[in-house]
């Protein structure tokens, strides 16, 4: 019988077991479990996204609240299943988060292979006057118009990651 996922959701109360089993299995440090732990802990987590398949959780991403600017939303981490790998799951959950970052204007900012983050609308060109602590030629942006000049601070809790 073929297996597909569930449609992508909400994460629900009594899942973080779930997630932090495939955090572990899709990274090779724990430090993205880690990362997930101290954002809770700090209340800094916006919001988590699964995407289910029968009892299993194969796909997962974070949105964190930034400290600055304020309003935008730190993309961190993003997971999906290595079993799962290379079947388009991790395009299509964050197509439907980036377009509802475009619909709400919400920024959403993230750091990370810009190959697979363009491809799912993330831009490198938005990102390219905002300053951080991380390498801005591998940061990008959804969710603004033009491209913003800002300072990015992320929760506490991505110091040492």
């Amino acid at each position: 019988m073929l297996k597909t996922p569930g449609f992508i959701r909400d994460m629900k109360p009594g899942e973080e077991d779930a997630v932090e089993r495939l955090l572990l299995a899709a990274f090779e440090t724990d430090a993205e479990a880690w990362l997930v732990r101290k954002l809770r802990k700090a209340n800094a987590i916006a919001g988590e996204t699964v995407l289910p398949m029968g009892d299993d959780i194969i796909g997962y991403f974070a949105l964190s609240k930034m400290v600055k600017p304020k309003g935008w939303l730190a993309l961190a981490p993003v997971a999906i299943d290595p079993e799962f790998h290379r079947q388009g799951f991790g395009k299509r959950m964050l197509g439907m988060l980036t377009e509802w970052a475009k619909i709400t204007s919400t920024p959403v900012v993230v750091l990370g292979n810009p190959v697979f983050y363009e491809r799912c609308e993330f831009d490198r060109s938005a990102a390219a006057k905002l300053s951080g602590p991380y390498p801005i030629e591998f940061t990008m942006l959804v969710g603004v118009d033009g491209t913003p000049e800002e300072e990015l601070i992320y929760p506490a809790a991505f110091n040492g990651v």
